[in-house]
C-alpha cells in the first residue's frame, strides 16, 4: 500500500503510517518536517521517474511506502503519476487544503467560480491567455512561471495579483500587487500559487456549476454558439450574420488557454463568442460608437474583451503577443494588407468574411504568400420567413465568402495553391 499524505497547508497534525514505513517519499522541506523513522529509506524528490521506481521495488516486496505532498496532492499533484504507474487500487491517499484553497481564503474569495491553471513545468503562455480571459484565476507557479514573469505579460491589464508564498508555515506571506509591481521584483522560490484577479467581477453570481462556463447555466443566458444577430447590439444589421458566424467559429477553434484577435470587430460578435468559449480575445475597431458597441456587447454577454480602437494594419503592430487565431471582417481596400499582416503573425488559422467577390483573389494570396494553407467557401442561406395566410417563404441573405489559412505544422511542406 502506498499512503498519500498532504501536508503543509491543512494537512493533517501527524502521519501515523510513518512509524510502520520502509520507504518515505517527498520534497526535502517535507522529509525535514518529519520524523522519519529508524530503518526507513528516505527519498528526496527531483526526477520524478527514478523515485517512481524506487516505489516499485518497495510495493513489489509489499513494504509499505508513506509519500508526502504539498496540500491536496490529487490535485495537480502526485497522485496522478502514481495512480498511473500503479492503479488507483494501491493508494491511501489523505488530503490536505489545497495551496489554491487556501490562497483564496486568505483573499476572503469564494473560488466556485474561478479557473486553475499549472504553469509548472508548462508553457506560461496558456497561463497568461487564461488570466486575460477570466476575471479569477489561480495560476500554480514554477521556475521561469512565476508572479514576475506573470506581471510582464499582463502589464496594462485591469488586473490584481495576489502572491502567496509559503502557506501554511510560519513564514506564509500573503500580498496583492499591481502586474507592474510584480514585474519589478525577484520572488524567490517559496511562492505557492498566484491569484489573478479582475476585482470589479470577482464577486460573481451565484452558480450550481462550478467553473467559469457555470454562467451559461444561469437563467437569462444563451446557450451554444452562433446566436442570434438579436443578442447583440449593432448598426444597420452591420454585424457576422450567425451562419457565417458558426463556421467561422469553427475554423478558429477558440479554447481556453488561446488568444484570438477580431480586426474590424463591428458589433463585437466573434470576440464575443469566441470570449464565451473560454479565449482571451482582443477586439481592433476603428470607429469610436464600434468601439462602444463592442464593449456593450461583452459586458451584456459577461465576457472580457479588450477593445483597441484604431485601425488596421497599423493598430496591430502595438498588440504585443502573437494570437492563435485570427477573425478578419469587413472588405475595404486595406483587407489584403491587413489579412497579410495578421497571417504573419498568426500562430494557427486565420479566418476571412467578405461580400465582395473582387476581394477574395487578394485576400488568398495574402495568406498563401504568408505559408498558410488556404480553403474556403461561399456561405448561402435562406431563412424561414412568415408570409400572410399563415404560410412561410425562404428569404435569402446576403452570399459571404469565407477564407482560412491554417499554418501547416513544421515538417510539413507546401500549400494550396
Amino acid at each position: 500500500m502506498i499512503t498519500v499524505v498532504g501536508t503543509g497547508t491543512g494537512g493533517p497534525a501527524g502521519v501515523p503510517e510513518l512509524d510502520k514505513a520502509a520507504l518515505v517519499v517527498g520534497g526535502r522541506r517535507h522529509l525535514d518536517a518529519v520524523e522519519v523513522p529508524e530503518g526507513a529509506e528516505r527519498v528526496v524528490l527531483g526526477p520524478l521517474a527514478p523515485a517512481l521506481d524506487t516505489v516499485a521495488a518497495y510495493v513489489a516486496e509489499e513494504r509499505p511506502v508513506v509519500v508526502l505532498a504539498s496540500g491536496d496532492p490529487g490535485f495537480f499533484g502526485i497522485v496522478r503519476a502514481l495512480a498511473e504507474r500503479f492503479g488507483p487500487g494501491l493508494l491511501d491517499v489523505r488530503p490536505g487544503v489545497s495551496s489554491v484553497a487556501a490562497a483564496f481564503a486568505r483573499a476572503g474569495l469564494p473560488w466556485d467560480d474561478a479557473v486553475v491553471v499549472s504553469a509548472h513545468g508548462r508553457d506560461p503562455r496558456t497561463a497568461v491567455n487564461v488570466c486575460r480571459a477570466h476575471p479569477k484565476v489561480a495560476v500554480l507557479t514554477g521556475p521561469g512561471a512565476g508572479p514576475a514573469e506573470l506581471g510582464a505579460a499582463l502589464r496594462g491589464e485591469r488586473r490584481v495579483l495576489v502572491v502567496a508564498s509559503a502557506l501554511g508555515s510560519a513564514g506564509e506571506s500573503v500580498e496583492r500587487v499591481t502586474p507592474e509591481e510584480a514585474a519589478g521584483r525577484d520572488w524567490g522560490p517559496a511562492v505557492s500559487v498566484v491569484l489573478c484577479l479582475d476585482e470589479a467581477r470577482a464577486l460573481g453570481p451565484v452558480r450550481t456549476v462550478a467553473g467559469p462556463q457555470g454562467l451559461r447555466s444561469l437563467p437569462g443566458r444563451p446557450a451554444g454558439w452562433a446566436l442570434p444577430e438579436a443578442e447583440f447590439t449593432h448598426r444597420d444589421s452591420m454585424i457576422t450574420k450567425f451562419e457565417v458566424r458558426a463556421l467561422a467559429l469553427a475554423r478558429l477553434g477558440p479554447r481556453p488557454g488561446d488568444l484570438v484577435w477580431d480586426v474590424g470587430a463591428g458589433s463585437g460578435s466573434v470576440a464575443v463568442e469566441c470570449a464565451r468559449l473560454g479565449a482571451a480575445v482582443v477586439a481592433v475597431e476603428r470607429d469610436a460608437d464600434g468601439v462602444e458597441r463592442v464593449r456593450a456587447n461583452a459586458d451584456a454577454h459577461g465576457v472580457g474583451v479588450r477593445v483597441v480602437h484604431g485601425e488596421a494594419p497599423g493598430a496591430l503592430d502595438a498588440l504585443g503577443d502573437d494570437p492563435d487565431a485570427v477573425f478578419v471582417g469587413g472588405g475595404g481596400r486595406e483587407l489584403p494588407a491587413v489579412v497579410a499582416a495578421c497571417a504573419r503573425r498568426a500562430r494557427r488559422t486565420v479566418v476571412v468574411a467578405m461580400a465582395a467577390l473582387d476581394r477574395v483573389p487578394a485576400a488568398r494570396a495574402a495568406l498563401t504568400d504568408a505559408g498558410l494553407a488556404c480553403d474556403g467557401v461561399l456561405v448561402q442561406s435562406s431563412r424561414l420567413a412568415p408570409l400572410p395566410g399563415d404560410v412561410t417563404r425562404l428569404a435569402a441573405t446576403n452570399p459571404v465568402f469565407l477564407l482560412w489559412g491554417v499554418r501547416p505544422p513544421a515538417h510539413s511542406e507546401g500549400v494550396c495553391e
